[in-house]
């Protein structure tokens, strides 16, 4: 792990400003740790040699046709709801 890696107690600090998180004292050091093993995993990918992969349009996953058809949950759905009129919920008003 290099140095750019290493979260310390000022990019922990303002990572838990950004996140909108309090940690307690206790945890800092956890969070830190986890933290770290994490960017060292995200540095192990970049020693992947990709070099010989190539990304030929044959060999992506084929995707189904995109076809319409009526599955019937809209209408189990309105069965449950306690008022319901015309395939809509009827609910309280709340704008004048």
């Amino acid at each position: 792990m290099n140095k750019s890696t290493i979260i310390d107690d000022k990019l922990l600090s303002k990572l838990e400003r950004l996140a909108m998180i309090d940690l307690e004292e206790a945890q800092k050091a956890k969070v830190a740790d986890n933290l770290n093993e994490i960017l060292g995993f995200i540095e192990n990918l970049s020693a992947v040699d990709t070099d010989s992969i190539s990304l030929e349009s044959h060999a992506k996953t084929p995707l189904r046709d995109d076809v319409p058809h009526n599955s019937g949950i809209a209408g189990d759905v309105l069965a449950h709801a306690p008022k319901a009129q015309d395939n809509y919920f009827i609910v309280p008003k709340i704008i004048e």
